[in-house]
């Protein structure tokens, strides 16, 4: 990407821990367009297909879509019952954080100008499982995995990525006692990494931030 060159960026999630800090870094730089369910320039909740379209629509013309949203459910492995989707623990993560985030991808296609570039969250719990992660470890590995196939198939040049950090520093007040023992990162480097995925050359990585 030429240094002169400013993006029209959609960041989904942007009123989040990891979402200012995008803000932050890209902004600078960048022309950045802030979405999420209940705040942004644009409504966009990623769990509702309607939703992704409308909030793609009423953005106009994009550079990059990135996206730094997605909730799963943290339940412990014993009290998980055997259940259809609709009822299941393992739900929302796979309707809003994994599904939410590939119908993001499949939308964005048709409104990412050539040689774009797509975003998305994963996690560090793909390879560091931790008790009652189990929601988070299968979404974020899934993640992974779709970025990486997906980038191959791909149209008009345009660039897939995710970005997987470790738990923030600024998130241990939250999240803490479900991370023992584990070093937490800035934000900032996560935020980063996607400097790196939407200023960058290269497809169907997963950058890890740890």
């Amino acid at each position: 990407m030429p240094e002169s060159q400013r993006l029209r960026i959609l960041l989904i999630g942007a009123s989040g821990v990891l979402g200012r800090a995008i803000v932050a870094e890209l902004s600078p730089r960048h022309d950045i367009v802030s979405a999420g369910s209940k705040s942004g320039d644009i409504r966009i909740d990623i769990a509702n297909p309607a939703s992704i379209v409308a909030g793609l629509k009423a953005a106009g013309p994009l550079d990059a879509v990135a996206c730094a949203a997605g909730a799963v459910n943290w339940h412990s492995l014993s009290t998980i019952k055997l259940a259809g989707l609709e009822k299941s623990s393992y739900g929302l993560g796979l309707t809003d954080k994994l599904m939410g985030q590939v119908n993001l991808a499949l939308a964005a296609r048709e409104h990412i100008n050539d040689h774009g570039s797509i975003t998305l969250i994963a996690g560090v719990l793909s390879r560091t499982p931790i008790v009652a992660g189990s929601s988070a470890s299968m979404v974020n590995a899934a993640i992974e995995a779709f970025a990486m196939a997906a980038a191959i198939e791909m149209p008009l040049g345009i660039r897939i990525n995710a970005v997987s950090p470790t738990v923030f520093e600024e998130s241990m007040a939250d999240f803490g006692p479900l991370f023992r023992g584990h070093d937490p990162v800035p934000v900032a480097r996560a935020a980063r990494a996607f400097s790196r995925s939407i200023e960058g050359a290269e497809s169907g990585q997963t950058y890890r931030v740890v």
